[in-house]
């Protein structure tokens, strides 16, 4: 390996949207995720709709209305 052009591989604090943390390493100190094994359905075996800026309910909102998919040439 050349000297010198390799970034510093240090110890990393990941922290996810549900609230677990853990420690890995990286070259970055510190991670902020989504998601992680605690809170993932594939994981956990629940179905959870993660949904932060409320993307869910401007699509229902938008949707619920009869949407018909365009206009009728009378």
């Amino acid at each position: 390996m050349k000297e010198g052009i390799h970034p510093k591989y240090v110890d990393c604090k990941v922290t996810c949207g549900c609230g677990n943390t853990f420690m890995t390493r990286s070259v970055k100190p510190e991670l902020k995720i989504d998601i992680c094994n605690m809170c993932h359905p594939f994981f956990t075996g629940k179905l959870k709709y993660v949904d932060t800026t409320g993307r869910i309910e401007k699509f229902r909102s938008k949707f619920s209305g009869g949407y018909t998919g365009g206009k009728k040439n009378s």
